[in-house]
């Protein structure tokens, strides 16, 4: 726990005098009288980049755990695949995967007609299907292989006690594996759970307007190049402290069934 006694000393004083000295030097050294003009431009990018996060974060979860299961406990012409994906999504940038989905699979489906007289063309021709899918595939790839341990590290003596007992299998999944692999998980899921946050600007290069989008719109009607990206900084500072606090309270609170 944070006490003011433990703020009060030296080195600490020194390091918040220096961190106040550089707030005002950058309000009253810096220009900010863009900001009035592109707020709402800037408040749609933040709410894109965050409900990017959350749309890619929980598919690219829900994936993970079969990728992960698989990976554990399924026989070999399920863990072999599984492998091989999370192999190729941790293995090639990112950048290629949304590239290679957006200029690739994109410029596949114009040329068949049933596609263009879908329902689903008027989404197919937009670029957001294609960033939330290359992050949703990211997210599993990285987070499957953190599953396969989390699933590995549960206790075997809790799931044999159980099939013992002769509680059927998906109820033992539910109520005593999944829960444990879970929390085992917490603290890597929450560290890629912010890498994901960092993540999002690449999908800028395919011309959505998230957060870092917005602060090149700045840059180049304005020719200002610091003030946007340093307030940029800040909101995904805020952001991620935000998560990370988050997590941290989960990390708490999660109850462990089967003990």
């Amino acid at each position: 726990m944070i006490t003011l006694r433990s703020l009060l000393v030296p080195h600490r004083i020194a390091m918040m005098a220096v961190f106040a000295a550089l707030v005002l030097w950058c309000a009253y050294a810096l220009r900010w009288d863009w900001i009035p003009k592109y707020a709402p431009l800037a408040a749609e990018g933040i709410w894109r980049t965050i409900w990017i996060l959350a749309v890619t974060s929980v598919l690219g979860f829900l994936l993970a755990i079969p990728l992960g299961l698989a990976q554990a406990i399924g026989p070999w012409y399920l863990a072999a695949p599984a492998r091989t994906f999370c192999t190729i999504i941790r293995g090639t940038p990112l950048l290629l995967q949304i590239w290679l989905l957006y200029y690739g699979l994109g410029s596949l489906f114009p040329q068949y007609p049933w596609i263009r007289e879908s329902e689903l063309w008027p989404y197919l021709r937009q670029a957001w299907p294609y960033a939330v899918l290359a992050l949703t595939l990211s997210y599993a790839g990285y987070e499957g292989e953190v599953m396969r341990g989390a699933f590995a590290g549960v206790q075997r003596g809790q799931i044999e006690a159980a099939q013992a007992f002769g509680m059927p299998r998906f109820t033992m999944f539910r109520r005593i594996w999944l829960p444990q692999a879970i929390q085992n998980a917490l603290p890597t899921l929450g560290g890629e759970t912010i890498l994901q946050l960092k993540a999002t600007p690449l999908v800028a290069t395919i011309a959505i307007v998230e957060s870092y989008a917005v602060a090149s719109r700045v840059r180049q009607d304005t020719f200002i190049v610091y003030e946007p990206l340093l307030l940029l900084a800040v909101v995904y500072m805020i952001i991620a402290g935000i998560l990370a606090f988050g997590f941290r309270k989960l990390e708490q609170r999660v109850p462990v069934k089967g003990h």
